[in-house]
Formats: C-alpha cells, sequence, structure tokens
C-alpha cells in the first residue's frame, strides 16, 4: 500500500491563471444539514469555499438559512423543499456533496435518490454521512459509478460493505470497493483511500478527532474536485492537505478544530500552488 507525500500535492493545486473568473473554478451543490444536525453542513460549506470553489450553493433545511449567511456569506443558499430550484442548481454543478447532517428520514432518501439518478456525466458526487447510511438500506444505481466518492468512517463502512470492523482487512476492502466501482475513502486514524490505487494517509492525530472533522474533509474533497481535475489524484490531494494542516496546527494546540482547518486552507493551497 503506498503512502501519500507532499509529491501529491504539488501535482494537484495549480496556480490560478490570470485570465479568470469564478466559473473558472468550478460549481459546487452541498445538501445536507436537517434541524438537528445543521452544523454539518455548514463546515462542509466552509471547507468547500475556503478550499477555493467558484460557486458554492447549499442545499438545506430552510432553518439553516441564516446561520449560512451569517457564517458564510460567499455561498448561496436553496431551500431543499424547492425541488424547482433544486434541479435548477444541480443541472449545472460540477461537483455534488450529499450527506452531511442530512438526516435518514423518506425525505431525505427521496432527496438522496433525485440527486443520485440524475447525476449527469460532467459530474461528480461525493456521498457522506446519513447518504452512506441511506444507500446501505436502500441500494440504488448510479449512472456513473466511477465519478462517485464515499467517505464512509468504519461504522459506515460496515453497513455499506457488509464487513464488519475487524473483517476490514485491506484484500476485503478492496474487493467490495471493486463491487461498488466507485472511489472510497476509508476514513480512520490512518485514511485509506480506495480505487484504482490503494493509498494510505500517514498523517493524522488525535487533536483531529473532534465532531465536524469528516464533513470538513468531504467538503476539500468537494472543492479540489470542482476546481481541479477530477481523478483519484485529486481526492489523495484533498484528504492528504486536511490531515497536514490538522497536524501542524496540533504541534501547539491540544484539539484542533474543524472550521480552523478550513481557516488555513487558502495559505496551504498558496504555499504548495508555487512548488
Amino acid at each position: 500500500m503506498e503512502q501519500l507525500n507532499e509529491t501529491i500535492l504539488k501535482e494537484v493545486i495549480r496556480q490560478r491563471p490570470v485570465e479568470s473568473h469564478k466559473g473558472t473554478f468550478g460549481r459546487a451543490v452541498l445538501v445536507g444539514g436537517n434541524q438537528q444536525f445543521g452544523g454539518a453542513i455548514l463546515m462542509a460549506a466552509q471547507a468547500c469555499v475556503y478550499g477555493g470553489t467558484g460557486l458554492t450553493t447549499v442545499i438545506s433545511d430552510p432553518v439553516n438559512r441564516s446561520s449560512l449567511h451569517a457564517r458564510l456569506p460567499e455561498a448561496m443558499f436553496v431551500d431543499w423543499h424547492r425541488s424547482d430550484w433544486i434541479d435548477s442548481v444541480t443541472e449545472s454543478a460540477d461537483v455534488i456533496l450529499i450527506g452531511p447532517g442530512l438526516g435518514e428520514s423518506k425525505d431525505n432518501f427521496d432527496l438522496l435518490q433525485r440527486i443520485v439518478t440524475t447525476q449527469k456525466e460532467h459530474q461528480w458526487l461525493v456521498i457522506d454521512g446519513s447518504a452512506i447510511t441511506l444507500t446501505a438500506k436502500y441500494p440504488m444505481t448510479f449512472p456513473y459509478p466511477d465519478q462517485v466518492v464515499f467517505t464512509p468512517h468504519q461504522m459506515e463502512w460496515q453497513r455499506l460493505s457488509g464487513l464488519a470492523i475487524d473483517e476490514q482487512t485491506q484484500a476485503h476492502n478492496q474487493q467490495a470497493q471493486e463491487k461498488l466501482g466507485s472511489i472510497v475513502v476509508l476514513k480512520s486514524h490512518r485514511t485509506q483511500v480506495y480505487g484504482q490505487q490503494i493509498v494510505v494517509n500517514p498523517l493524522g492525530t488525535p487533536a483531529m478527532a473532534t465532531g465536524g472533522m469528516g464533513d470538513t474533509l468531504a467538503g476539500i474533497i468537494t472543492s479540489f474536485l470542482a476546481q481541479f481535475k477530477g481523478s483519484e489524484a485529486t481526492v489523495h490531494g484533498a484528504v492528504f492537505l486536511h490531515s497536514l494542516i490538522g497536524e501542524a496546527l496540533a504541534k501547539d494546540q491540544y484539539v484542533v478544530l474543524p472550521t480552523q482547518i478550513s481557516e488555513a486552507l487558502p495559505r496551504y493551497m498558496k504555499q504548495y500552488s508555487q512548488k
């Protein structure tokens, strides 16, 4: 299993062209945040915006509108009860992230199914959190599975793959990933990414073990896929940078907050775009 290193950041992150506009850096749509878990989609959105996405739209329960606008005025908002607006913004998206704080109700499943079944040929999907559990409960067909990224922690992977945590060996994980036909970012203290390649992230620290860290990672992956080339390497770069920043902050902090990683993204991305 190959280990990720800084080389992946130099490969993925590019200097911004002089002649560019917000559309140059991708359109991302993030779906999630019910009345109980609104913070999840807010953290994912912050990571997406701070990661450099040109246009970020959040589709969420209307209770989260004021919080989003207060914390992140750069992001747009769509009420997830407005199916006409949903269709409009998802049509032009380069990447759609669904799952952070989504919930597991029938309405949530219907929304997930709507997003999945209308995936366009040019679009990537990032499936996180509740959306992984729903996919495990109610298997569905993805039109372009090779342009789908699942981001489960070990219990979510157990639900999706059928592998108990103590059975989640490299060989078993690879077999389950090949059956899905999608990229799998298996989150743990040493996150592994399964796709055409199998790589392990050697970075990570207990200081990052706090709520919202996975939502932030999903937002970074979404941002990278929106503005850089959609590929496994792009996913690898997002995974590595997330932990690289976390480890750097942990040198002086007992705990690293997900929002602190997002706030540091522009500085680190600038650094690696020049190497």
